[in-house]
């Protein structure tokens, strides 16, 4: 969950702190552009953004939702995380749901564009990534 970060006294804040302070978290490197059909890793599923730069159609498929369990042992139903896609080539990357995770929205990014998918956990091993823009 972000938290607001205080303009005077630093520090995260949380809930009724500082409401009209920037919200900011911390965001792993990303990692080098995907350059084929892969299924992503854990940490790249969960790292914010994933790089794409291929000359054709890509699949960039999701680990299964009893994987993300397993990875995101804490979550409960209803937790949720961001993905975004940006692919840089002139061909469209598509998202798609390992076994147990479904892609509600358009699964294909632009090309070149960008996607935001957010991942909600709905049940045991399952998980729904709604495409937000």
């Amino acid at each position: 969950m972000l938290g607001t970060v205080g303009s005077v006294g630093g520090g995260y804040q949380y809930n009724d702190g500082n409401v009209n302070e920037v919200d900011m978290s911390a965001m792993p490197t990303p990692g080098a552009a995907k350059t084929g059909a892969v299924t992503l890793t854990m940490a790249e599923l969960t790292g914010n953004v994933v790089l794409t730069n291929f000359g054709s159609a890509l699949a960039l498929t999701t680990p299964t939702g009893a994987q993300i369990d397993d990875y995101l042992s804490n979550a409960k139903v209803g937790s949720t995380f961001n993905l975004s896609i940006i692919q840089a080539a002139a061909f469209a990357a598509s998202l798609t749901g390992g076994t147990g995770v479904t892609v509600v929205g358009a699964a294909a990014t632009a090309a070149p564009g960008s996607a935001i998918f957010t991942f909600r956990k709905t049940g045991v091993g399952t998980w729904t990534a709604y495409r937000m823009a």
